[in-house]
């Protein structure tokens, strides 16, 4: 389950990223809970654009970011995109504590903070494949997947506790801090036990992911399972945050609903390390099980019931995320990885851009539990899509290294 760490780059990485995890997630909790009830009166739908502009970037720079993770250094790139994350939550913790934050200046951090994670989330993701040897690479994201979750777990619960007992300003201000932790193992790195890098031949175009991806009918319908999770089913800030109010409890209660569902998602990240690959099927079944605990969670009866269907919800849905992640970076030709991940965040992480305010509007027209539907049919429909895949390939053999020789030979031969 571990292997992974025995490679001191490795170990590095891992740890970094999960101290400046932690710090991400208590800025996420305090985000959406800064925005529904500080900044508005509980107004949703605000909540719902304050996600789209955070998730709309990596949509919309989806070619170039692609391109960047795979054209320059991405240790070098991850150091400055984390340094940008760095200034960014320092100035929202400045402007909260100061008392002279509004909607629309906090909007207007959400897009910066949106454009930085374009760039960084596609490098990052790549650049475990720079650390590990390829068999280890499913191991090392699922591993990365588990401190993840397990920042999922800590940092939402002390969010809490501080934005009860603090001011707001001071939790933006401590994932700043978190991040230092990155920038000096970014430094520490020892360049020379990096993976090679492939290069692809010829001139490196925007839209040679998108040309690699009309050759892969498995990614197709696994990036529309991917468009639609991300765009409807995996709102849980507005989820919680307003089935926190439903339930007529304080933000003490959303940060522990966000930690209860990272013990969900932490186990199903460490299973997940345990698997030697990542299968198709795996993802379908994760997408059946959120769809089917979030639909419970429409008609909890009270608080601790909800919180138990989140816990499910984490399982099904990190399981999705873990395995879809390494089948994409262990089946993808590594010339084209960063630009078909780019791919694959954008449809996640940008869905949101579509969805958010779609979910925030039906939370604040029809309640939170109607938005909880939403969710709930989002991952149903994603689990038959790859259902009805998974059985109509099930005679076929499995995609092997001579066939991905095959794609990469036609995808280079494409004229430049």
């Amino acid at each position: 389950m571990f292997r992974s760490l025995r490679l001191v780059n490795y170990r590095l990485l891992f740890i970094g990223s999960s101290i400046s995890s932690i710090g991400q997630w208590m800025q996420s909790t305090a985000m959406s809970w800064v925005v529904l009830t500080e900044l508005t009166a509980n107004d949703a739908a605000a909540m719902g654009i304050a996600l789209a502009l955070q998730f709309g970037p990596p949509l919309i720079l989806v070619p170039v970011s692609g391109w960047v993770a795979d054209r320059f250094d991405r240790q070098r790139l991850l150091f400055v995109t984390q340094l940008a994350l760095a200034l960014t939550a320092t100035g929202i913790g400045v402007l909260m504590l100061s008392g002279v934050m509004t909607l629309p200046i906090m909007y207007g951090f959400c897009l910066l903070l949106g454009v930085c994670n374009a760039f960084d989330n596609p490098a990052r993701q790549a650049f475990v494949s720079d650390v590990v040897p390829r068999p280890d690479a499913p191991n090392a994201i699922a591993l990365n997947s588990a401190a993840f979750n397990v920042a999922r777990l800590v940092g939402p619960a002390v969010a809490g506790i501080a934005l009860v007992v603090t001011s707001s300003g001071w939790v933006f201000l401590a994932n700043a801090v978190s991040y230092v932790a990155m920038l000096v193992v970014l430094v520490l790195i020892r360049r020379d036990q990096l993976e090679p890098r492939t290069r692809a031949q010829g001139r490196q175009r925007f839209t040679d992911g998108f040309r690699y991806l009309r050759r892969r009918p498995d990614l197709v319908v696994l990036f529309t399972m991917v468009l639609l999770m991300g765009s409807f089913g995996l709102n849980f800030p507005i989820f919680s945050s307003t089935m926190t109010l439903e339930f007529g409890l304080d933000a003490d209660a959303f940060g522990l609903l966000t930690s209860v569902l990272a013990i969900g998602a932490l186990a199903g990240s460490l299973l997940a390390a345990r698997r030697d690959k990542a299968s198709m099927h795996w993802i379908v079944i994760a997408c059946l099980i959120f769809g089917l605990a979030l639909a419970a969670a429409v008609v909890s009866p009270g608080y601790w019931f909800y919180a138990v269907t989140c816990a499910v919800a984490g399982f099904g849905s990190v399981t999705m995320l873990a395995t879809s992640n390494g089948y994409v970076q262990t089946t993808t030709t590594p010339a084209l990885r960063g630009r078909v991940l780019a791919i694959y965040l954008a449809l996640l992480m940008g869905g949101t851009f579509i969805g958010a305010p779609i979910v925030g509007w039906v939370a604040e027209a029809f309640g939170p539990r109607a938005a909880v539907a939403v969710g709930a049919v989002a991952g149903l429909a994603a689990g038959t899509i790859g259902l009805v895949r998974w059985l109509s390939t099930r005679g076929e053999p499995p995609l092997d290294t001579s066939a991905l020789r095959v794609i990469q030979a036609t995808t280079d031969s494409i004229p430049t």
